[in-house]
């Protein structure tokens, strides 16, 4: 069974690109620490991750942690991911964009993706279109609520070229 716990910024994002119901499509349970749902209703959050966040779907899971983060360079939310994933037997997946965060959970031998992980998840499985996906991610593009998400150009060509090549096949 796969049980992913994410962070802050990829349901922020995927929120904010209309696609966070892709998160229960492809796993069985979604955990959300409870620094992470504190961090989406933080007043300088994005109005509709607010919204989303005051009114959780039933697959997303809040979990209470009781992690101290003091001390730590990594935020709450961050912190609170880790902590629930490393506490966690059985397959787990912690989701999380920021650098790091990642570094950190790969140096305690953490499964991760991130937001761009999640996307190519799901164009694998024909759930999303990810060249549509990945532009709706763009800061630039004209919104009420922007990503601030930043996607090296390269990475953008590798993701749509594989997209490309798997839907001739």
């Amino acid at each position: 069974m796969t049980i992913v716990i994410s962070d802050t910024s990829p349901i922020n994002d995927l929120v904010l690109i209309g696609e966070i119901g892709l998160l229960p499509s492809l796993y069985q349970r979604v955990l959300i620490p409870d620094a992470v749902l504190s961090e989406l209703l933080d007043e300088g959050s994005p109005a509709a991750v607010a919204a989303w966040a005051s009114m959780l779907p039933d697959w997303a899971e809040v979990v209470l942690t009781a992690v101290d983060a003091s001390g730590s360079s990594l935020d709450a939310g961050e912190f609170a991911a880790i902590a629930l994933a490393e506490s966690l037997k059985g397959e787990t997946l912690l989701l999380m964009d920021d650098a790091e965060g990642r570094a950190e959970a790969t140096r305690r031998g953490l499964p991760i993706t991130g937001t761009l992980g999640v996307l190519r998840a799901a164009a694998h499985r024909q759930l999303v279109d990810i060249a549509s996906a990945v532009d709706r991610l763009d800061p630039a593009r004209p919104r009420l609520d922007r990503t601030n998400f930043y996607i090296p150009p390269r990475l953008v060509g590798f993701l749509l070229t594989e997209n490309r090549d798997r839907r001739r096949r």
